[in-house]
């Protein structure tokens, strides 16, 4: 009969994460509906990102000081360049704003980019599984039911404006309706000897072209 009653109380909290636009640079929007109101609690996701795709942490801080976009990274410092079988996983903890239309809704979008992969055997498109984020909670000022909510590990102030620690909480929920799925396309490892001899013939051509240039217009 507890179990029962802690189930009708704890309302399903449902999130939902879609990847907008084509290619390699999207845009993650992250929907959360709480079970129960928010009451001025800040409402954040924790989303994971595997190795294929990450957050420009200096993209970020430009939306963020036009106000576009609130989120924190982990780890803050990445490489932009590096392919996909050389990086690690971020995770993303990604301030959610209140929807106009649903005082129990919240969303925020953040741009993201994919990963170059290594050249495969006859896939064209490498699939990079996005799983489902974790809702989370901080409330300064208010009040969380026990059964519902327990204390999160998560190492982030309340908002993206502060550096002081803040208790999360966390909530059993309905999970994303299904994985978010990046296809990226790859090359052929069967192309590798085209591409190699075309990208040294072309390197030596503009060499050339330049050097022409260097020295009939050139001053030595």
């Amino acid at each position: 009969c507890v179990t029962l009653d802690v189930q009708a109380a704890c309302r399903d909290t449902t999130v939902t994460q879609e990847l907008l636009k084509e290619g390699f640079h999207r845009d993650l929007l992250v929907r959360v509906e709480l079970g129960e109101d928010a009451g001025g609690c800040a409402v954040a996701a924790r989303v994971p990102l595997p190795s294929g795709i990450y957050v420009d942490p200096y993209e970020l801080a430009t939306l963020q000081e036009h106000n576009l976009t609130k989120a924190v990274l982990f780890p803050d410092v990445i490489d932009v360049e590096a392919p996909e079988y050389s990086a690690r996983g971020l995770v993303l903890v990604l301030f959610l704003e209140r929807d106009v239309r649903c005082s129990r809704c919240f969303r925020a979008a953040v741009p993201v980019h994919a990963r170059y992969h290594r050249p495969a055997d006859g896939a064209r498109e490498a699939l990079v599984l996005l799983g489902s984020p974790e809702v989370l909670l901080c409330c300064c000022h208010g009040h969380l039911s026990a059964e519902c909510w327990e204390p999160a590990e998560v190492d982030a102030p309340c908002s993206s404006d502060t550096t002081s620690p803040c208790q999360w909480h966390s909530t059993k929920h309905r999970p994303a309706y299904e994985e978010s799925m990046l296809r990226i396309p790859v090359g052929l490892r069967e192309h590798n000897s085209l591409v190699c001899a075309l990208t040294l013939l072309t390197t030596g051509l503009c060499s050339a072209l330049i050097l022409a240039a260097a020295c009939k217009y050139g001053h030595f």
